[in-house]
């Protein structure tokens, strides 16, 4: 058996080798490593793979986050909604533009955003929502972007971890993740489903308006160069990495597809096991499995965690701590059941496109080892 990798991107990119070879040696013969054509052609081809009229490239996903909020021009001290449940950078930037994070709890069976405590949240200096599709579905956006039209708010979607996935209305279209609120975010870290060989991250709009500022503001909010009409930053992806990006993205369907059937195997191999509680996928998306998180409930999650990485299994805890609990972000006046409980018993299992049927058996056999003998 092959080792266990938490994500195997060796594996992937071994099969794409030849051309990753080729098209980084074209970018460094070409000289062009800031902007360019490989960027613009990328820009373009992302925007009709996802049917969003504007792609902006940028330097990382973190990065996504701050461009788009500074594009709406919120001003310091307005409040910005988002899932306690996630990694930190979403709330991050929020702070970071002085504006105040609004934390709140999530739906314990989808790991969602719950709208019924985002419209509770909602007050006067309310000005945005920041959705997370969190381990690669949609939350119900459907309705989130109802709540926001009532109350006149812009929504930023987080979509890093939920690139491809496919949101279906009640009145049977589908948009994909990051296309539907007034601005989309991602990233194209390494571990990502659509990564680069770096850092890298786009935003995505179909407001022109918008998609201008954005332009503007990541490249030090010039209109034309050397005249600066915006206050703005410097976010930019680089050539090499926009090409190998455009290398990957017209095997982002099989890559979801491989996560999809890696996903059903676990489903199948743990349907039988009380003791762990696998994904539940929401009515209202599909599922593109960035991670396979499980409830453990059999049994202590962390003793689990310890046994599968003493056997050569490699696995995550997304997230051991509410952002509500970090220091920089405390909040101890309210609470947060969902997210709390979430937080001591998710584990995340080893998800990726180079996963095969002997090692997600030997990953479940030691599972079923461990809870049998706890029990």
């Amino acid at each position: 058996m092959r080792p266990i990798e938490m994500v195997d991107l060796k594996s992937q990119h071994n099969r794409l080798q030849p051309h990753l070879n080729n098209t980084i040696l074209d970018v460094v013969a070409s000289s062009v490593y800031i902007k360019g054509a490989e960027v613009s052609m990328f820009e373009e081809e992302l925007a009709a793979k996802l049917d969003v009229k504007h792609v902006i490239a940028c330097a990382n996903g973190t990065d996504a986050l701050q461009l788009a909020l500074m594009a709406l021009e919120l001003k310091p001290g307005d409040e910005v909604i988002t899932s306690n449940f996630t990694y930190v950078a979403t709330a991050e930037i929020i702070a970071l533009l002085q504006l105040k994070p609004v934390l709140v709890d999530v739906d314990p069976e989808t790991f969602e955003i719950d709208l019924n405590e985002v419209v509770k949240a909602i007050g006067p200096k309310t000005k945005a929502i920041v959705p997370v599709h969190l381990f690669g579905q949609c939350c119900n956006m459907e309705g989130l972007m109802q709540i926001a039209k009532e109350h006149k708010l812009y929504v930023v979607e987080d979509t890093a971890q939920a690139i491809n996935a496919d949101f279906y209305f009640t009145n049977g279209s589908s948009m994909k993740a990051g296309t539907i609120g007034d601005i989309g975010t991602t990233s194209f870290f390494p571990s990502k489903n659509l990564g680069c060989m770096g850092d890298g991250g786009a935003i995505f709009t179909n407001n022109d308006e918008l998609a201008l500022k954005l332009r503007m503001i990541a490249n030090h909010g010039q209109s034309k160069q050397y005249y600066h009409d915006l206050v703005g930053v410097n976010s930019r992806l680089d050539s090499i990495q926009a090409a190998i990006l455009r290398i990957k993205l017209p095997h982002l369907d099989e890559y979801c597809q491989k996560r999809q059937e890696a996903a059903a195997i676990y489903d199948d191999l743990l349907k039988d096991e009380p003791g762990i509680v696998c994904p539940v996928r929401s009515t209202k998306s599909s599922h593109v499995f960035h991670q396979y998180v499980v409830k453990v409930v059999g049994a202590s999650r962390d003793a689990l965690k310890a046994f599968l990485n003493s056997k050569s299994i490699p696995c995550n805890i997304y997230y051991p701590v509410p952002l509500n609990k970090q220091k920089a972000y405390l909040d101890e006046s309210r609470t947060f059941k969902h997210t709390d409980k979430l937080c001591e018993i998710v584990l995340a299992l080893p998800m990726h496109t180079e996963l095969d049927l002997e090692q997600q058996k030997y990953i479940v056999t030691e599972i079923k080892k461990f809870l049998k003998d706890e029990n």
